[in-house]
């Protein structure tokens, strides 16, 4: 059974766990030859969404109930997400390893991620969207606060199309691992800053944009 000490071991080296399936308990390690990565405090919001992030509403909330946002991300038809994993995640996220971005609108639960820290690195897991626009939300949110808490490396492990229209990019297993090691060479605390709740950070953002 893979240990949390194993698993940070593994994203330190540049490799990540999934599993074939919620049925099968096994993990495998990935290593894919290019890497997926997101701009930390430059995600491409479209005028659509800003627009949407002006009418109001919406708040982000950090480490509000992590276990609730694996499980929901992992609850789907087809998921790389098994109870070891979820199990693993849980540890290190008491440990202060994983954190989970909870996005609501007027109170309402609309989307959410989370992923694994490790210096001035943050391996973005999965997220989940439960109304439109919910989880490109919880991605600005992410990006901008990744930046001020002093991250250097937003790691999405694959780029989907999703991931490309808020700015994602592939880059080589090469440049990828030589990113990583500068940014474990970093320190970073995603808890440096209180979570924000109000809707000062989408004022920010939209007036920046």
């Amino acid at each position: 059974m893979l240990t949390p000490s194993q698993l940070l071991t593994g994203y330190a080296r540049g490799v990540f766990p999934m599993a074939e399936s919620a049925d099968d308990d096994r993990l495998y390690w990935f290593d894919p030859p290019m890497r997926g990565v997101l701009p930390i405090g430059a995600v491409h919001a479209s005028r659509t969404l800003l627009r949407d992030l002006r009418r109001g509403g919406w708040s982000a909330h950090l480490d509000s109930d992590f276990d609730r946002i694996v499980a929901i991300c992992g609850d789907r038809d087809t998921t790389w997400i098994n109870a070891p994993l979820a199990k693993l995640y849980g540890q290190l996220h008491r440990a202060g390893h994983a954190h989970a971005i909870e996005i609501r609108r007027n109170g309402e639960f609309a989307g959410g991620m989370f992923g694994v820290t490790l210096g001035a690195a943050f391996f973005g897991e999965s997220m989940v969207s439960a109304q439109t626009n919910g989880s490109k939300m919880a991605l600005l949110w992410s990006s901008d606060h990744l930046a001020r808490c002093g991250f250097s490396l937003f790691d999405t492990q694959f780029l989907t199309p999703h991931l490309a229209r808020m700015g994602g990019v592939e880059i080589q297993r090469c440049i990828y691992q030589q990113q990583l090691s500068q940014a474990l060479k970093r320190k970073a605390d995603f808890r440096a800053f209180d979570p924000i709740t109000e809707h000062q950070l989408w004022q920010d953002m939209t007036q920046t944009s």
